[in-house]
This record gives structure tokens, C-alpha cells and sequence, in this order.
């Protein structure tokens, strides 16, 4: 099922308003329950927890930044600079 742009967008908003904060409570609640190890077990948790987040949802925040591809008074994309 391929979601819409609006969706999409509306969705992401919603991972990062709601979802993010109570993943990062929810880890730090975690980790004060492990009695605090050293801080470079502590950074490296939290450096692995912080890119684990974002894996499942990169197919929605995936050109949420673009317009919408079906909008038809959307500007054109501009064109790809070679290298």
C-alpha cells in the first residue's frame, strides 16, 4: 500500500511530535534502570538508539521535504547538478 504525499507528511509530523519523545523517555528510563553504566557504555547506547529510531520509518520520511509529486501548481523540480 503506497501512502500519499500529504499522508506521508502528516504521518511524519506525528513520528516526530509524539513518537520520538516518548522513544527517547522510554530509553532513558531504560538506561537509568541499568543504574547508570559508565558514560561510554552510556554514549554508545545511546548513539545506537539514536539511529535505530529512524530505520522502519525511512519509506515515510522519505521525500516528505519535496512537493507534492501530484500537485499540479507545484513548481518543477529543479535539475540534478552533475558532478
Amino acid at each position: 500500500m503506497a501512502l500519499g504525499h500529504k499522508t506521508r507528511k502528516r504521518l511524519s509530523l506525528l513520528i516526530l511530535l509524539i513518537g520520538l519523545p516518548a522513544y527517547v523517555v522510554v530509553a532513558v528510563t531504560i538506561l537509568n534502570a541499568l543504574d547508570r553504566p559508565s558514560i561510554w557504555v552510556e554514549l554508545a547506547v545511546y548513539v545506537i538508539l539514536g539511529i535505530v529510531w529512524a530505520l522502519p520509518f525511512r519509506a515515510i520520511f522519505k521525500g516528505v521535504g519535496r512537493h507534492d509529486p501530484d500537485d499540479p501548481d507545484a513548481p518543477p523540480e529543479p535539475p540534478k547538478r552533475r558532478r
